[in-house]
């Protein structure tokens, strides 16, 4: 399994616990598919460099998990279709030369 980052955004106009429930939504998702979560960052309520679908902040979430690259795939296509996220990017992580 190889290791990945996302970081999204998500709207600033929701609920705390709307917020908590996209967050669920996505680590689900990872343990569902067969990945393992290291770690999910809630960042918070930042301000955007520019205005993304006119919202000048957004709630940012980064999340460490392992996986295949099935799962990341599948990651990126519910972040796709998902109103709440407003941008999003999955990077694979280097493996550590042990």
């Amino acid at each position: 399994m190889r290791s990945y980052e996302a970081l999204y955004i998500i709207r600033p106009d929701l609920e705390a616990e709307q917020i908590e429930a996209v967050v669920n939504k996505f680590t689900n998702l990872v343990e569902k598919n067969g990945g393992e979560i290291i770690q999910v960052d809630k960042w918070g309520k930042k301000r955007l460099a520019y205005e993304v679908r006119k919202y000048r902040e957004g709630y940012y979430v980064l999340m460490q998990f392992r996986g295949t690259p099935a799962i990341a795939q599948e990651l990126e296509r519910v972040f796709k279709i998902t109103d709440e996220v407003i941008r999003y990017l999955i990077a694979r992580l280097e493996e550590k030369a042990s």
